[in-house]
């Protein structure tokens, strides 16, 4: 049964309409898909069959699977191996004589031994295994052994057995008729070694007298039929009920386990139509054994028994003939056929089973190289474009913080310019200066302008805020377009939104925090930039040096500074600014307390002389003359740039014992920069955090990859290298079995 497997896949055959779409999907042929016949499995897998199809254990279970259901018979295949090892070594032979209920197997038996020792009736009669031997081997008496269940039989032990006369074996079969038992019947044959087939002279054979095959013990009949110690399956057919059921499925096994069986068809002479009984049999016998077919001249015979016992019968005669070659000369096929059938059974499952495996592991290998050529490149590009991606997230990250900390600086710093010229410091619809109210109300108008032009800076603030998003917004959008390029397919984007109104949010939580943070940005801090400058009360209230700046004139006009940029020419608040000037003013000292009464002294002594009184009223009027003036003309458009000048001052003047960054304009900064930068940070984290756990998910695809390749190429290689030596130890069998 020499076979050149092909790996291909080939359809199943269970529906023709899906041969196309199934062929792809075996792994052998349909021919060789029921060709398990050692490792057969009493399984059913579904819509593909039973468990003799390798195609299906390899497709529909797994490995380890497949293995635990295999292993027990692998193991029993060795051990079935030693044993048909040992009884081809030995020089005995035995017979197995069994078929139907009333059959005639008895009578057949009795026929062989020309002695009438077996139970004879019309009934069913026996029931236990009776095995005939020459009683040569029994020191020549002969004697009935009754083994004991459960215990190895030793002829030179009577501890395994039970001695009784031949007379009482009929008694005993029909007493324990429910009870199978196992008997060993020791016999003389008077007849010549030519003639007998106990004493023939040559090896030495027993004859086991079987129960009937539709009894209780058709199993262990048919388990009988396969063990080791079994040379030759003499299976005797009635002629009038032919091959039953029971029959056909016994004759099956048995032929896959022994190629050749000897048929005896009894009670031929009572058929009428012999041709059609002939021809109705070999044809049930070319199906249930092909290999007795061929040779069926010599193996299958049609006798009766019953008449042969009485007087000589030449198709007996011819029978005890075939039977005595079968046995004795013809023992390559007695005797080296069963184990050669059964090795060739055994290798071929093994055939089906590597060549299964081998497409299985190459399929593997293909898969893990297709994984490798996938993933590989992908991870090392992920690699090379690791260092590169941290470097842009670290570029986006700086360059959105710095852009949105120098915008907010020329924001601020234009609109607190703007303020110290008496303007606003931004201009935006809906926000206009107060008008002047009248000298009565000069002091709420000082009021109103201090609050409008904080007011202009908290929007310019808000400005600065609106312009961080933009920034914010454009680097958010710069790190999803990294991912893009650097995360690979397959692999989930970020599915956070970015919400710029959610940026500087005044959320007490959040100031809380940041208060803990940093407590130089938020309310309570130097600048308390958690509260709008036109709700502070310190930055609203109104002095008198918000309607007349004493000091910013004296500054113009006294100081030698030639930076300045108000324009110092001479105007009547100027005259009016410098006489009062030089009225605070004594001996180039501040007024204190000391000097004020040495001033009023002076001023008594300068009056009383005659010269100063001279000049005394002129320097009055002038004064008269300049408050008037400025009252009437100056007063409504100086106020705007006294409280203005006054807010700059306090907002950008930076006290020598405060950090750089504590500034009104540098606190700002830095808080929107922050901004920027969490927001900035937090998507590049994002983005980080997938690129590692894609890269890490690569690594293990590859690594994954690697190891099936590994394992693959070895079970390959393993496969083949048993496909080698299976087909070599097919050839020796080949080669002995020709010979």
């Amino acid at each position: 049964m020499a076979r050149s497997m092909t790996l291909a896949s080939i359809a199943d055959e269970t529906a023709e309409e899906q041969s196309n779409e199934e062929d792809e999907d075996r792994l052998v042929a349909p021919s060789d898909a029921a060709d398990f016949h050692v490792f057969r499995l009493d399984l059913k897998l579904g819509s593909h069959g039973s468990s003799s199809s390798p195609a299906a254990l390899v497709s529909q279970l797994e490995k380890a699977s497949i293995a635990n259901l295999l292993d027990d018979r692998i193991g029993a295949s060795m051990n079935h191996i030693n044993k048909l090892r040992q009884r081809v070594e030995d020089k005995s032979s035995k017979v197995l004589v069994t078929g139907d209920l009333n059959a005639g197997k008895s009578t057949f038996v009795n026929a062989l031994l020309k002695r009438e020792v077996m139970p004879v009736d019309q009934q069913p009669c026996t029931t236990a295994f009776c095995e005939v031997h020459d009683a040569a081997d029994n020191d020549g008496k002969e004697e009935l052994h009754i083994l004991k269940e459960g215990i190895p039989y030793s002829r030179e032990d009577e501890s395994t057995y039970t001695r009784a006369d031949l007379s009482e074996l009929e008694s005993i079969v029909s007493e324990n008729e429910n009870v199978q038992q196992m008997l060993k019947v020791y016999l003389r044959d008077a007849r010549s070694p030519t003639e007998s087939l106990l004493s023939n002279g040559i090896v030495d054979i027993s004859l086991i007298d079987a129960p009937g095959l539709n009894r209780d013990s058709m199993k262990t009949t048919a388990v009988f039929a396969r063990q080791e110690e079994i040379d030759v399956v003499v299976f005797v057919v009635s002629a009038e009920n032919h091959f039953t059921l029971s029959a056909k499925e016994f004759l099956w096994n048995a032929s896959n386990e022994k190629a050749y069986l000897f048929i005896v068809v009894n009670k031929y002479e009572q058929i009428r139509d012999k041709a059609k009984c002939r021809r109705l049999v070999l044809e049930q016998i070319k199906q249930l054994s092909p290999r007795t077919f061929e040779d069926a001249e010599d193996l299958v015979h049609f006798v009766d028994s019953a008449s042969a016992f009485q007087k000589d019968s030449q198709s007996f005669e011819n029978l005890e003939s075939s039977l005595r070659s079968f046995v004795l000369v013809k023992r390559a096929k007695s005797k080296l056929t069963p184990a050669s059938t059964y090795l060739t059974h055994l290798l071929s499952d093994v055939d089906l089973l590597v060549g299964a495996n081998a497409i299985v592991a190459e399929t593997e290998l293909e898969r893990a190289l297709e994984d490798l050529n996938r993933s590989r490149p992908v991870l090392e590009k992920m690699k090379n474009g690791r260092e590169a991606l941290d470097e842009s997230l670290e570029h986006v990250e700086e360059a959105g913080s710095s852009r949105s900390r120098m915008r907010t600086k020329e924001i601020l710093n234009d609109a607190l310019v703007r303020v110290g010229q008496g303007k606003l410091g931004v201009e935006v619809s809906g926000l206009n200066m107060p008008s002047y109210p009248g000298f009565l109300g000069i002091w709420e108008y000082a009021r109103e302008v201090r609050k409008t032009l904080l007011t202009s800076v908290d929007i310019a603030v808000k400005l600065a805020e609106d312009e961080a998003r933009k920034i914010t917004s454009t680097g958010v959008d710069k790190v999803f377009q990294l991912g893009e390029d650097h995360l690979p397919e397959g692999v989930e984007r970020s599915r956070r939104v970015f919400m710029p109104e959610a940026m500087f949010s005044t959320d007490k939580l959040a100031r809380k925090k940041a208060r803990r943070q940093s407590g130089a940005l938020l309310a309570g801090g130097v600048y308390t930039l958690g509260i709008s400058l036109g709700q502070r009360p310190d930055m609203l209230e109104t002095t008198f040096f918000d309607i007349f700046d004493v000091q910013h004139q004296f500054r113009i006009h006294f100081s030698d500074k030639s930076s300045e940029e108000e324009d110092p020419s001479l105007t009547a608040l100027s005259v009016a600014s410098v006489g009062l000037g030089a009225l605070t003013m004594v001996g180039g000292k501040a007024l204190g307390v000391r000097g004020v009464i040495e001033g009023i002294v002076r001023l008594t002594d300068l009056l009383g002389n005659q010269t100063a009184r001279k000049w005394a009223a002129p320097v009055l009027g002038a004064l008269t003359i300049g408050a008037a003036v400025y009252f009437v003309l100056e007063l409504p458009s100086s106020i705007p740039r006294t409280v203005g000048r006054r807010i700059q001052a306090t907002l950008v003047k930076e006290n020598e014992e405060r950090v750089e960054d504590a500034s009104f304009v540098e606190a700002h900064a830095g808080r929107v920069g922050r901004e920027s930068r969490k927001v900035l940070r937090l998507a590049s984290w994002d983005l980080r955090e997938r690129f590692r756990n894609a890269m890490e998910e690569r690594g293990r695809e590859v690594r994954g990859a690697e190891d099936m390749e590994r394992k693959a190429r070895k079970a390959v290689e393993w496969f083949r290298e048993v496909e080698q030596r299976a087909g070599g130890v097919r050839c020796a069998v080949e080669s002995i079995a020709e010979a």
